[in-house]
């Protein structure tokens, strides 16, 4: 029963709508499956569950990772290396998902995805009790195949947005994506940065003007105060990605990393109560 309950309880949009009742953020970390190894990656979806994370977004790692930086490219290299692929991530999940009382969001790129077969890809991830996807690499005019196949599996596909994107394809882009619009808080790939561009207050206006969707913010968020910035400003969730992934990727070993790995999010989850 208890696969039953984690995969049948709450999806993307749900998770915001409790949350905004309570007047709460979330708190979405990002992991990349497989670095240092996948009996870490869940041990740490786990321990990210336990300290209060709303959604986890977990990387799928790719060979040619063009919205990532170099934290996370290093990372996906490594667990490539040590033979992390979608079936083993897959496996680990259906092992882990029934554990979490949060929703997975995957994080993957569209090759992939083409490669397996939407309709393929979406069943999985699906059957695996996965809510939500991330494909950073496909434009909108392209996304229709995916968005249907994505609905017909109940799964919400989460679309982005960025400081360079035109107004009236914004709107266009916050009508298409589900589950909440991925705000891309800064030009260029992912990666911790000393602030928060004050840019990121006047895009959270012009999005909220153009839908009642969830927003999130996310590239760059990577400390405490970035995340009560971000969300005395006005985002309905926050996603913290390199900053994870380095405290995982440099740890002396996996232990390490985990405690390290707790004590950051406790403080992440504390700066948004």
């Amino acid at each position: 029963m208890a696969a039953l309950s984690a995969t049948a309880t709450v999806g993307l949009s749900e998770t915001f709508t409790r949350l905004k009742e309570q007047g709460k953020v979330a708190l979405i970390p990002y992991i990349t499956a497989g670095d240092p190894d996948l009996a870490t990656t869940a041990e740490a979806l786990k321990l990210l569950d336990r300290c209060g994370s709303d959604i986890i977004e977990l990387g799928v790692p790719y060979s040619d990772p063009l919205a990532d930086g170099p934290v996370i490219q290093a990372a996906a290299s490594r667990a490539l290396s040590r033979g992390t692929n979608f079936a083993k991530v897959i496996s680990m999940l259906e092992d882990v998902v029934p554990q979490l009382s949060c929703p997975i969001a995957l994080f993957t790129y569209y090759n992939p995805i083409l490669k397996r077969g939407i309709e393929k890809f979406m069943a999985t991830v699906r059957d695996t009790g996965v809510h939500g996807l991330v494909v950073p690499d496909v434009p909108l005019e392209e996304t229709e195949m995916l968005r249907k196949e994505a609905a017909r599996h109940n799964i919400e596909l989460v679309l982005l947005t960025t400081p360079t994107t035109p107004k009236i394809r914004m709107k266009a882009i916050t009508e298409a994506s589900e589950g909440f619009v991925y705000l891309v808080s800064a030009v260029g790939v992912t990666g911790a940065r000393a602030s928060v561009s004050a840019k990121v207050q006047s895009l959270l206006i012009d999005i909220k003007e153009a839908t009642s969707k969830p927003v999130a913010v996310g590239f760059g968020i990577s400390k405490p105060e970035h995340v009560k910035q971000v969300a005395e400003w006005g985002a309905d969730g926050v996603i913290v990605g390199s900053a994870m992934v380095r405290i995982l990727g440099d740890a002396k070993s996996p232990e390490e990393g985990l405690k390290e790995l707790e004590v950051f999010t406790t403080s992440l989850k504390s700066a948004l109560s």
